[in-house]
C-alpha cells in the first residue's frame, strides 16, 4: 500500500504561514507518506492558492515526496503552456511529479472560453497535445481547438515518456476514456465507496478487454478524513468543511467522507482499500499537521 497526504491549500488572504508550509511537507517525509497532492480550483466559494505554484513549493520544501494534482482541469488551461509548466515541474523536481487531469464537467466555462458543448472534445484534444510535446521532437498538430507546425518543447519531462497520467470519471464513457488515455486511475473524494468498488471492477475489466496489464495501471482513491475521539463532533466538522469547500451541503459527498474516531478512520478505510485502491490519498480536515501526525500513528499502522 502506498499512501498520499493533502498538502494544504486553503489559506486566507494574508494568512499563509511559509515556515509551517515548509515544516508540514518535511515531516510528511519523516512520516513515510510517498506523496503530496494539491486540488485545483480556479473560481469558486473556498479560499485556496493554485495548485501549480503550490505543488512547486511543496517539490522546493522536500527531497524524497512526489508531488501531485488530483485533478488539473485542462480545459480550462492552455495544453501549450500547461505541458510546458509541467515538464519544467517534472525537471526542478528530479521526477517526482504525479498530473491528474479531468474534464471539469458540465459547468460554466464562459470565463475560460470553453464551449460547454465541446468540452470532451476539447478536453482529448488538449491530452493529445500536451504528450506530443512531451515526447516528440518537432510536433506538427493540426486538431479542431488547437494547431502546431513543427515545434518541439525542450526540455521534454524528467520521467518517460511523460509523468503519470491519472484520469477519474464516474460514468462508463469516462472511465473508458481513463483506460484509453491514462496511465491510472483516481476515484474522487466525493464517490462512496461502494459506487468506488464498482468504477474499480469497470476499470479492471475494461483493461483486460484491451489487453492491459493491470499491474501497471494503478488505482487510487481521495477520502476526505478526520479524526477526533468525540464521532458526533467529527462529522459536524467534517459537513461543515464539505460545505465550504463545495459550496454547500452535498449529501453524497458528505456520506463518501471518513470522520470519526480512530477506530472509525480504521475501518473505513481499510473498506477503501478493499475496494481495490492502491494509493489511498488522506485529504485531512481540520488541522492540517495535527490530522498528519494522527494518521500516521493511529490509522495507517492498522490497515493495509
Amino acid at each position: 500500500m502506498r499512501f498520499g497526504i493533502g498538502i494544504p491549500q486553503f489559506f486566507a488572504d494574508g494568512e499563509f504561514d511559509f515556515a509551517a508550509f515548509r515544516t508540514f511537507l518535511r515531516r510528511a517525509e519523516e512520516l513515510g507518506f510517498e506523496s503530496g497532492w494539491t486540488q485545483e480550483q480556479v473560481l469558486g466559494p473556498s479560499s485556496q492558492l493554485s495548485a501549480l505554484e503550490t505543488m512547486t513549493y511543496a517539490a522546493a520544501c522536500t527531497e524524497r515526496l512526489r508531488v501531485g494534482c488530483a485533478v488539473f482541469v485542462t480545459t480550462l488551461h492552455s495544453p501549450v503552456h500547461l505541458a510546458k509548466s509541467l515538464a519544467s515541474l517534472d525537471q526542478l523536481s528530479g521526477g517526482r511529479l504525479d498530473v491528474g487531469v479531468g474534464s471539469g464537467g458540465k459547468r460554466a466555462f464562459a470565463a475560460f472560453r470553453v464551449d460547454p458543448e465541446r468540452y470532451i472534445a476539447q478536453y482529448t484534444e488538449g491530452l493529445a497535445l500536451m504528450k506530443a510535446l512531451w515526447t516528440d521532437d518537432a510536433v506538427t498538430f493540426e486538431g479542431d481547438f488547437w494547431q502546431v507546425e513543427n515545434a518541439g518543447m525542450r526540455p521534454k519531462p524528467f520521467q518517460k515518456p511523460h509523468p503519470p497520467l491519472w484520469m477519474g470519471g464516474g460514468a462508463e464513457v469516462a472511465l473508458r476514456r481513463a483506460v484509453r488515455l491514462g496511465t491510472g486511475f483516481f476515484g474522487a473524494g466525493s464517490a462512496p465507496t461502494a459506487r468506488f468498488a464498482e468504477q474499480v471492477r469497470t476499470v479492471r475489466q475494461l483493461l483486460a478487454d484491451n489487453g492491459r496489464d493491470a499491474a501497471t495501471f494503478p488505482i487510487a482513491k481521495r477520502i476526505y478524513t478526520l479524526i477526533d475521539d468525540d464521532a458526533d463532533r467529527a462529522r459536524t466538522r467534517m459537513n461543515d468543511a464539505l460545505a465550504s469547500i463545495y459550496g454547500g451541503r452535498i449529501e453524497a459527498i458528505e456520506a463518501a467522507a471518513v470522520a470519526g474516531t480512530p477506530a472509525d478512520l480504521v475501518r473505513g478505510v481499510q473498506e477503501v482499500i478493499d475496494a481495490g485502491a492502491e494509493l489511498v490519498l488522506f485529504t485531512q480536515v481540520g488541522n492540517p499537521a495535527e490530522q498528519m501526525e494522527r494518521l500516521a500513528a493511529e490509522v495507517i499502522p492498522q490497515v493495509g
